[in-house]
């Protein structure tokens, strides 16, 4: 099965039955990483009356109820409704799902931080709507880390602006946040990525309008991709669940482009 299709006046094709899938997953057996200190993600049988729904348990059928919180729990996709005061949820702002994309692979500096410098010697494509980042080193055990209260790398908030300005609209991260763990609520890096003012103190809270250009990206941190999947670029389908809030668990995957 092909997929063929043209975007700025470049034709592209991707075999369909070879995909990458770069999310992590949650859940019982699942890579269940962690980040923020959040609790684990609970995937438990419901019971109403007699009935349970577990059919190992004596049920007649499998039926769970999920306690989850997408930014600590796995691979996820945020809206700019994460840092604005009403509620933005991404099936608001995400209206496609197919794009060109290009994946990079980088190395944090001494101070765990893709800098501005880093990124301005990356030879980025043109032709993308979609950057995806893979960090060194990129162990296995990256599938399942607990990064809450160990420094995770993150991105130099001036390096995302740089991105924003030459256009891009999606980023995807293995880190689990764009931004430091802890930076008293700052955010910046973020806020760099949607174009927002910076917070000056914790607590000041933005609106955005629907005509801002910036309205429409999203940040997907907590994937991983293997080290044999080659940089260059992909076809990526980002596939995120109809929930109505800033940030839902989601599911990139990419195809190799011809």
């Amino acid at each position: 099965m092909q997929l063929h299709f043209s975007f700025q006046n470049k034709s592209y094709q991707a075999n369909l039955l070879s995909p990458i899938d770069i999310s992590l997953s949650m859940g019982p057996n699942g890579d269940n990483p962690n980040a923020f200190f959040i609790n684990p993600a609970v995937f438990e049988p419901i019971r109403v009356g007699n009935f349970v729904g577990s059919v190992a348990m004596g049920g007649s059928t499998n039926c769970e109820i999920l306690t989850l919180c997408a930014h600590g729990n796995g691979t996820h996709t945020e809206s700019v409704g994460h840092i604005t005061e009403e509620r933005l949820p991404i099936s608001q702002v995400l209206n496609k799902f197919w794009f060109v994309a290009q994946l990079v692979t980088v190395i944090p500096d001494e101070k765990g931080c893709v800098n501005l410098l880093q990124m301005q010697q990356l030879v980025i494509s043109k032709e993308i709507e979609a950057i995806i980042f893979r960090s060194l080193p990129n162990d296995e055990d990256k599938k399942s880390r607990i990064w809450s209260g160990n420094n995770a790398p993150f991105f130099q908030s001036e390096a995302l602006a740089y991105l924003a300005g030459l256009g891009i609209q999606h980023l995807l991260t293995d880190f689990p946040s764009v931004d430091p763990e802890v930076d008293e609520g700052r955010l910046s890096a973020h806020h760099c990525w949607w174009g927002q003012p910076q917070r000056e103190e914790h607590g000041n809270v933005y609106r955005v309008s629907p005509e801002d250009p910036r309205f429409g990206c999203t940040i997907t941190e907590m994937i991983y991709v293997k080290n044999d999947v080659e940089d260059g670029l992909y076809a990526l389908n980002l596939q995120v669940p109809h929930l109505l809030t800033d940030a839902v668990p989601s599911r990139p995957i990419l195809y190799s482009l011809v």
